[in-house]
């Protein structure tokens, strides 16, 4: 498994906010008001994969008072540090659309409403991708002390 690549990302985002925003001028007259659930949702989703970084991170590095831990652990929570991280950018790319949608209707209470939503939850997800991202990267092999040393500068 390759690590996670910034460019992927961003393709995710920017393809699924222009599909988003495109289908949202058809259908939009026809949602239901958004629910604001998943703004907390989300951010406890980042705490606990943050959370499981740094716990992860201290045991591969062997820090005082931690055991070690499974090497098919580590290959689980990397796994599911890239499979957030690409999901949390699809949903920061549907709500991105839904924020570029609804900027323009801020004079009408429900779309007012949900645009707030909107950009809550977009900001969720990006907490989301950030805490996914240091999940992922807190599962790599630390380098060797032999292998800094013959490392040309």
């Amino acid at each position: 498994m390759k690590p996670t690549r910034p460019v992927v990302l961003i393709v995710l985002v920017v393809a699924v906010g222009a599909i988003t925003w495109a289908v949202l001028g058809f259908t939009y007259v026809s949602l239901p008001p958004m629910p604001w659930t998943a703004v907390p949702t989300l951010l406890l989703l980042a705490l606990g994969e943050a959370a499981t970084g740094f716990n992860v991170r201290a045991r591969i590095q062997r820090k005082p008072d931690t055991k070690p831990v499974e090497p098919l652990v580590v290959v689980r929570m990397a796994a599911l540090g890239k499979a957030s991280a690409h999901a949390a950018a699809v949903l920061v790319g549907v709500f991105g659309g839904f924020v570029g949608y609804l900027g323009s209707s801020l004079d009408k209470p429900t779309p007012r409403s949900d645009f707030f939503v909107s950009v809550g939850t977009f900001l969720a997800a990006l907490v989301l991708v950030g805490a996914a991202l240091f999940l992922e990267y807190a599962c790599r092999v630390p380098k060797r002390p032999e292998e800094e040393e013959n490392r040309p500068s």
